[in-house]
């Protein structure tokens, strides 16, 4: 089998699926598309001396990539080909199409490990992803971006500013853990509270409550809600983002899986905010790519476990639970129901 790593195309993709010492580390062919490793840092020559050939990458077995296919690489998979990367089909149902209509196979990043609850290719992007958030949250209060000019540390005799965290899972955690460290008020919102005594002895006077969010007196709120493979449940609405103060700031993590605000709207690293309700929205789907270095790193170490099994042809139960498209078919179920499409299991 020949292992491929593309150049990713998507708008502000730095990231990449392999560095040279993974790539050199498999014991297969290893084809990297020129420049594919460049904006994380990682030159051509890095990989060849490491024993990988550069090439046409998507002429592979096994095609191994970050982010989810862009129009121009629709036509890229073929009939037999494997494409592991996140996919995020459900909010794109041009791309689902072009999935099944190329009859390749297609497994998720995002539910690898879904049955058991692990995720453990998700777990370090969605880590990055809510300690990005709060910085991104931060910038966005900024005059100059349309912001309320809210410090969120606050200053010495002045109030700081208040976040509000919808999710206390990986996301959640690892924003409440970065914005209590800034110093700013904090309160946290869950559909249930099982998660709520381990954070609450970590993180003492941040408030923890169950049900709708309510976030009208919060300058920062940011969605952390994740349900593999799932469109994310709409929990803002517009009415609620209405009675928030001009100038208040949404940072949707889970904007890849649709959002959890009715206004929410993919963006760009080109290309980041836009205001509605007099809200700045940071929507961007690809957050960790800003850290591309440090992602590409943390995304290798959880995915080449995995790479070793599919080119050794072997599948474990964590695999399986990837598989979102097989051979025109679509075989992960919720994903089925979202889309209204036909279920055909594995």
């Amino acid at each position: 089998m020949r292992v491929g790593i593309p150049r990713e195309v998507k708008d502000g993709e730095f990231r990449v699926a392999l560095t040279p010492a993974g790539a050199g580390s498999l014991e297969c062919e290893v084809v990297v598309e020129p420049g594919a490793g460049e904006a994380a840092g990682f030159a051509d020559e890095d990989y060849v001396a490491r024993g990988a050939k550069l090439g046409a990458a998507w002429e592979c077995e096994l095609v191994v990539k970050v982010k989810e296919l862009q129009e121009p690489e629709y036509r890229r998979p073929r009939r037999g080909q494997t494409v592991f990367g996140f996919q995020h089909f459900a909010p794109h149902p041009g791309l689902l199409d072009a999935a099944l209509a190329s009859g390749a196979t297609f497994i998720a990043f995002e539910t690898v490990g879904q049955s058991g609850g692990s995720l453990p290719i998700l777990a370090p992007m969605s880590a990055i992803a809510g300690r990005l958030a709060v910085q991104a949250g931060a910038w966005c209060l900024q005059k100059q971006n349309g912001g309320s000019g809210v410090l969120l540390p606050g200053l010495e005799g002045m109030a700081a500013g208040r976040v509000v965290i919808v999710g206390a899972g990986n996301v959640g955690s690892n924003a409440l853990a970065v914005a209590r460290g800034m110093g700013a008020e904090v309160s946290v919102f869950a559909r249930t509270g099982k998660r709520f005594p381990a954070l609450r002895k970590r993180f003492p006077g941040v408030t923890f409550q169950t049900g709708r969010p309510i976030i009208t007196e919060a300058d920062l709120v940011i969605g952390a809600v994740l349900t593999p493979g799932e469109m994310s449940p709409q929990l803002v609405s517009r009415d609620m983002l209405r009675r928030m103060r001009r100038g208040s700031a949404l940072v949707d993590v889970g904007i890849d899986q649709g959002g959890i605000a009715e206004t929410s709207r993919p963006t760009s690293h080109s290309d980041p905010v836009y205001i509605e309700e007099g809200v700045v929205h940071y929507c961007v789907p690809n957050m960790p790519s800003a850290c591309a270095r440090t992602a590409s790193f943390a995304l290798e170490a959880a995915v080449l476990p995995f790479v070793r099994m599919l080119v050794r042809d072997r599948m474990s139960m964590d695999l399986v639970t990837g598989v979102q498209v097989r051979a025109g078919k679509l075989t992960h179920e919720k994903l089925a129901r979202d889309t209204g499409r036909p279920y055909s299991p594995l």
